[in-house]
Parts: C-alpha cells; sequence; structure tokens
C-alpha cells in the first residue's frame, strides 16, 4: 500500500495468511495494528472497510510494505519465516524520495534491511507480541508516528 508524498513507510516482514488470502495488509483480526492507527488517527473509531483504512494512512501520509519479497513459512509466524529473500527497500525508496522515515513493525523485520535513512524499530503489533499491553503499544506507536 504505496502512495506518493508518503513520508514514513511502515515495514513489516511479509504477510501473514489471512493478509495474503484477502490482499489487505494485518487482515487478522487478532493483530492490532489498524486498531492502534484507529486509535491515533480516527479518536479510536473503528474504519468501516478497507478502503477507509487506506484512506487514513493516504491522508496522514503513510505507506505500507515488507521487508521480504518472498518467503517460505507455515502459518503467519515471523519465527516461521525462512528462505527470505529481500525487497530492494533502497530502490524503493529512491523512486519514493518523499519517505524520510522508515517505522519497522517488530524487530523481525528490523533486522533484515538497514536504512539509510532515519528510523524506528517498534512492538509488533502481531497478536503474539504480548509483551506490552494494548494501550501500551499504541503509546509507543503515537510516540513515533506523530513526531
Amino acid at each position: 500500500m504505496v502512495f506518493e508524498n508518503s513520508q514514513i513507510l511502515i515495514l513489516g516482514t511479509m504477510p501473514g495468511k489471512e493478509s495474503l488470502m484477502t490482499g489487505e495488509y494485518y487482515a487478522s483480526s487478532s493483530n492490532s495494528f489498524w486498531k492502534i492507527i484507529e486509535a491515533i488517527y480516527n479518536n479510536g473509531n473503528k474504519f468501516v472497510n478497507y478502503k477507509e483504512k487506506a484512506s487514513c494512512l493516504k491522508k496522514n501520509r503513510i505507506s505500507l510494505w515488507d521487508v521480504y519479497g518472498q518467503c517460505d513459512r507455515k502459518g503467519s509466524l515471523d519465527s516461521s519465516i525462512s528462505n527470505e529473500v529481500l525487497n530492494d527497500i533502497d530502490a524503493f525508496l529512491s523512486e519514493h524520495s518523499s519517505i524520510k522515515r522508515i517505522v519497522f513493525n517488530g524487530k523481525k523485520a528490523a533486522s533484515a534491511y538497514l536504512p539509510k535513512i532515519e528510523y524506528s524499530v517498534l512492538c509488533s503489533t502481531s497478536n503474539s507480541n504480548s509483551r506490552l499491553s494494548f494501550a501500551a503499544k499504541v503509546e509507543e506507536w503515537r510516540k513515533c508516528l506523530k513526531e
């Protein structure tokens, strides 16, 4: 999900099983990504559909992509990823020069690529990340995205 004039690129590892089936980023209802975006940019109101989610990101100059272009994985856990092939993120950034900062959705995504521009590594929005409460995740993401 890439928008012209985005200033922030959020990089995950690779879409999970539900996302691949639906063609929508963070499609699993157990992933808190869209709930966090609702809390930060939509006054906590639920998005009606994927078009509304995309519109919110576009309005706030945020794009989504993945560090891996392909990989093998059973299920959706990042710990199950193998035989990964990196996307050409440097070329992508050259083509999208408005992007000034990368935000990694979790440590696994960040471990795959070292950006040449400003970046942050945030807690994963995956339901497998139970280290932080939802409120703590929202606050971490809010601080980074609203800088």
